[in-house]
């Protein structure tokens, strides 16, 4: 089902091959983390808010095998390879798929039992606002699930200004796009200001050294870093770092997943409760 206008964020990742297997990567490598205490009694109607690519799709779905989940995204492309990636590897999953605005939402009033929302918020002009649109689509007392990372809570050794300087690049191209790469922190007040009621928003802590090499690999070379390298060309546009220094921050941000380094990355997830 397609419905128009659609307003679409601007992406500061990009749509390339090599950023859908990024996102790939991510969900597997922190499905554990990410997912653990959430799942759906089958049967329940559950909304996931902004799917992507499908990559946390297939893990609702491992955790939630009956429900009825309803996924959607803005982009059609991006619904294409969610829809394939869910068919090849969950082929009797129960989804809906629909290309839709999240600030036009096609669904009736208190539609879902669940709403499902990863990495999303951090790409909008008006996450409060989108907030509240989900509100409107779930039961009274129906859940809503909000993931969102935080780019100011990274750190690592060894210590570079350099490296720091490349990820400020990463956040300040995403706030010139009317993003927020550190809105993993502002949870509860979005949430609170949206209307819903007993949130409880939790950190769910990344930490990667030589003792824990798939996390080195999945989450700080696959994820982080490459999240990082893929802003480049747009970085040394805008002028924020000239070239010498951007590969100065990429060399430095490198080394933390060599066996002498160490990273340590925050997300927060929410769970509240749309008002009874």
């Amino acid at each position: 089902m397609d419905t128009t206008p659609f307003t679409s964020p601007h992406y500061v990742h990009g749509y390339s091959a090599d950023e859908a297997r990024r996102l790939g990567d991510q969900a597997d490598t922190l499905a554990a983390l990410l997912h653990a205490g959430t799942a759906y009694p089958a049967g329940g109607r559950v909304l996931e808010a902004g799917c992507g690519v499908g990559a946390q799709t297939v893990h609702l779905l491992d955790s939630g095998p009956g429900v009825h989940l309803v996924s959607i995204d803005v982009s059609g492309d991006s619904l294409a390879q969610a829809r394939a990636r869910v068919n090849a590897q969950r082929p009797d999953a129960r989804v809906e798929w629909h290309r839709a605005d999240l600030f036009a939402l096609p669904f009736e009033d208190a539609s879902f039992d669940h709403v499902f929302v990863c990495f999303v918020l951090e790409h909008l002009k008006d996450p409060e606002g989108a907030l509240a649109g989900l509100r409107r689509v779930l039961r009274p007392g129906g859940t809503i699930t909000v993931i969102e990372g935080d780019h100011g809570s990274a750190f690592f050794h060894p210590e570079s200004p350099h490296a720091h300087a490349a990820i400020g690049c990463q956040v300040r191209l995403q706030a010139a796009a009317g993003g927020d790469a550190l809105v993993g922190r502002r949870l509860h007040p979005l949430l609170a200001a949206a209307g819903y009621d007993d949130i409880v928003v939790r950190p769910r802590t990344v930490y990667a050294d030589r003792t824990r090499p798939a996390l080195v690999e999945g989450f700080t070379r696959n994820t982080f870093i490459a999240m990082i390298e893929s802003v480049r060309e747009d970085a040394l546009a805008a002028g924020l770092l000239t070239r010498a220094e951007w590969d100065r921050g990429i060399a430095d941000l490198r080394r933390t997943a060599t066996p002498e380094g160490t990273f340590h990355y925050t997300f927060f997830k929410a769970l509240a409760v749309a008002p009874r």
